[in-house]
């Protein structure tokens, strides 16, 4: 007998299932909180030099506010104040000449601070620190700075949720998430914010990659895909509540404490969590495995499988190295062949789709809208986005969604690089379908990960993948730099690294109506389909895992 079949005889996809699913949206509604915080955190809106403090020195203390800017800061040539610079000297003669060319006269940095425009954003992390003109590569920093912290997190958590099961180290994520998270909020400057963002990042990777396995792990062949896209609209959900929670909330501390808050919450419904039945079982915890699928049995009134049914008949459902003493760490991602060169292409997939993600997800003032409009737009097309991935992962399978998903969000950057910029509207809308791509991307990896490693590596693998992905979202708040030496050049980053990670996507294998491995042995051996999650004990059991 295979774990499948065991799951599906005391109910692969009932109320024990739908429980697991609902006591995960709450922890799981902070992931995209925090992944998209700083686009609201760290937003710079618009600012100039501040004059007043020479006002009086350079006579300009009659004029309309109006005419001081005029003779004060130069103005860029969309018309606009510079937001860097002043000049040396008032120039009166501009009162006459507004539309004189001003490139030649003298300019310095500002030398009082800015003056801020503070009808979008009450504050700002930006606003308050002055993390701008010379420091906002500092500011986009605070973004690097978190997803480094998540990237440390995912390979933290990967290897130890392997070593010491689901749930607790679930529990851990929170109780460092949320210490961390609202200690941020009352930062007084930059380094102790970074730190603080850092190590709420490090627990937020691993509230994300726990979840989801610990979910995947407990639902049959049949329903894999529906729970795999169900959980992903966690993230759909929190990205069009953030921007609504940011515009009440305003002020960037308490926005802090408000997307923080929903954890001490998930610390009081942790303790409803059942662990995963595989994990214990595949490690010899054999006992505490039969307590849970019992409890599994009986909330899906399935009591009979259970009832005559011993703990140690269940050291045949998984055959596992060791006796479950072995444990497992990321060398093991590399010892064989066949496991290597998946763990590379996941490793490499992972790293573009994020990039490519976050690449679009973090550049939300780039198309003229206001920036809560424009994240409430992001979020709404991800609802979509999932239906579509939910219809391809059942009926095309999982490797050909990865490659036109890919393809396609390649296709409308591409489309973006060559529309000139006055059409505002037009680049919305290719960006919002891009972004819609993207995310179903996004939920298709998500789901063929857990499916592609073995059990007793499935949290080392998807930690593997995960870490990867995280380097390619640290560095895209960063490609916003890159405008400064070619404006095309991060579309066309972005463009090229989804399209390689398309074609990548075409060597991995499928796993469509395939019983998960729960060994390394079974990653190695040929895989092939099953037949169905209804099939028969006697029927299954000679089967060859796939």
């Amino acid at each position: 007998m295979k774990f499948e079949n065991l799951l599906v005889e005391v109910g692969g996809f009932g109320r024990h299932q739908a429980m697991v699913v609902l006591l995960l949206v709450i922890p799981r509604l902070t992931i995209p909180f925090n992944f998209l915080l700083n686009n609201f955190v760290a937003a710079v809106p618009s600012h100039h030099c501040d004059i007043s403090a020479v006002e009086v020195e350079w006579g300009a203390e009659n004029l309309t506010q109006e005419q001081r800017l005029t003779v004060s800061i130069p103005r860029q040539e969309n018309g606009e104040l510079s937001s860097c610079e002043m000049f040396r000297e008032p120039q009166f003669h501009l009162l006459g000449d507004f539309f004189s060319n001003t490139t030649d006269l003298p300019t310095m940095k500002c030398q009082n601070g800015w003056v801020y425009d503070n009808s979008s954003f009450p504050s700002t992390l930006a606003t308050e620190l002055n993390l701008v003109c010379d420091q906002k590569a500092m500011n986009k920093a605070t973004a690097t700075i978190f997803f480094i912290g998540v990237l440390v997190g995912a390979a933290f958590f990967g290897g130890l949720s392997d070593r010491y099961g689901r749930k607790r180290m679930l529990l851990a994520a929170y109780l460092l998430a949320i210490p961390f998270g609202i200690a941020s909020a009352f930062a007084r400057d930059f380094v102790t914010f970074a730190v603080m963002r850092f190590f709420t990042g490090l627990g937020i990777t691993g509230i994300s990659i726990i979840s989801i396995v610990l979910c995947v792990e407990w639902v049959d062949i049949e329903h894999r895909t529906l729970v795999g896209v169900l959980i992903s609209l966690d993230w759909t959900t929190g990205t069009v509540l953030l921007p609504a929670i940011a515009y009440l909330v305003g002020e960037w501390r308490y926005l802090i404490i408000t997307i923080t808050s929903p954890l001490l919450l998930a610390t009081i419904t942790w303790w409803w969590l059942p662990e995963s039945a595989r994990w214990l079982i595949a490690n010899g915890k054999l006992e505490e495995a039969h307590y849970h699928l019992t409890r599994c049995a009986r909330a899906n009134k399935r009591e009979q499988v259970m009832m005559d049914m011993k703990p140690q008949v269940l050291s045949k459902v998984i055959v596992s190295e060791g006796s479950g003493n072995r444990k497992y760490t990321f060398l093991d991602l590399v010892r064989t062949p066949k496991l290597r060169r998946m763990a590379m292409l996941t490793g490499t997939v992972w790293f573009s789709v994020a990039f490519t993600y976050y690449g679009i997800s973090l550049n939300i003032k780039g198309f003229g809208l206001n920036i809560y409009l424009t994240q409430l737009i992001y979020g709404v097309i991800e609802l979509p986005a999932k239906i579509l991935a939910y219809v391809s992962l059942d009926k095309i399978g999982r490797r050909h969604s990865m490659v036109s998903t890919f393809l396609a969000t390649g296709a409308c950057l591409a489309v973006n690089i060559f529309l000139p910029f006055r059409l505002k509207m037009a680049r919305t809308v290719i960006a919002v379908l891009g972004k819609g791509l993207s995310e179903a991307s996004f939920t298709c990896l998500f789901l063929y990960t857990t499916e592609l490693y073995p059990t007793v590596l499935r949290q080392n693998g998807l930690g593997f993948s995960s870490f990867m992905a995280r380097i390619g979202v640290s560095l895209a708040p960063l490609m916003g730099l890159l405008e400064d030496v070619w404006a095309p050049l991060p579309g066309l980053l972005c463009c090229g690294v989804a399209i390689t990670a398309g074609l990548l996507s075409l060597l991995l294998p499928e796993t469509r109506n395939v019983r998960l491995p729960e060994t390394i042995e079974d990653v190695e051996q040929t895989r092939r389909r099953s037949v169905s999650s209804s099939e028969n004990w006697k029927e299954t059991e000679s089967a060859p895992i796939k």
